[in-house]
């Protein structure tokens, strides 16, 4: 819920960023929790774009923002999500070219646990009443002039999918154990694959992970970090 709560899903849309939307994609997200969601009222979700990262000439830039999602009526922080945008189409517009954001190692051994969860093949259709309405993810026409054979998932109901499995795993479906998680998309899911999550269980309150789809056999999720409390 904190990914979408107060989120103006296709800003990118506006003719006024001049980017090609059709060519953006998400390259990283991440939550951090600040208090339980409520069950009910009116939330208040401000976006800074904090950076825009040139990556060159045929190789696309990276856009980093930030999103504060408060409680109206109490000014109550519930949650900032911090989220990175590849925009395929738009490297070399002369902008500056820093380090990309440093990602979470992985350990170099076999998981602790793994957890398989199946998608719908309607998922992304289902997923698109959370206010994210791109085409990408319905339109096959649109799918194929962005570079896939059908309609992709889209990235953050994949991260959901990999949250729902570490709440089963570590925390026994107890969302107020969770304090942050983040993750780096890799690769695109398409709806009605089977996700796998493997998990490392790396110190105390701390674990990494990252998604494999069963079906072909790649990795679509990577370099994930959960921060939780323990039992």
């Amino acid at each position: 819920m904190s990914l979408v709560l107060g989120d103006s899903a296709l800003w990118f849309h506006d003719p006024e960023f001049g980017l090609d939307w059709s060519r953006v994609l998400y390259g990283e997200v991440s939550i951090e929790l600040h208090a339980a969601l409520p069950s009910q009222g009116v939330v208040i979700g401000r976006t800074t774009i904090d950076d825009v990262i040139d990556r060159g000439i045929n190789k696309g830039a990276l856009i980093y923002t930030s999103r504060t999602v408060t409680d109206q009526s109490s000014g109550q922080r519930l949650c900032t999500v911090r989220s990175t945008y590849v925009c395929r189409s738009e490297g070399g517009f002369g902008g500056p070219a820093a380090t990309a954001r440093p990602l979470h190692a992985l350990p170099a051994r076999h998981p602790d646990a793994s957890c398989e969860l199946p998608t719908l093949p309607q998922a992304a259709l289902l997923y698109r009443l959370n206010g994210d309405s791109n085409p990408l993810h319905a339109d096959p026409v649109v799918a194929q002039g962005a570079g896939f054979e059908r309609p992709i998932l889209h990235g953050l109901c994949t991260v959901s999918v990999a949250g729902h499995a570490l709440l089963k795993t570590l925390c026994h479906y107890d969302s107020a154990r969770v304090r942050s998680l983040r993750a780096r998309f890799s690769k695109p899911v398409y709806p009605g694959e089977t996700l796998c999550t493997d998990i490392w269980r790396e110190a105390q309150g701390l674990a990494g992970f990252r998604c494999r789809v069963i079906e072909r056999g790649i990795v679509v999720l990577d370099n994930g970090l959960l921060e939780y409390e323990e039992a």
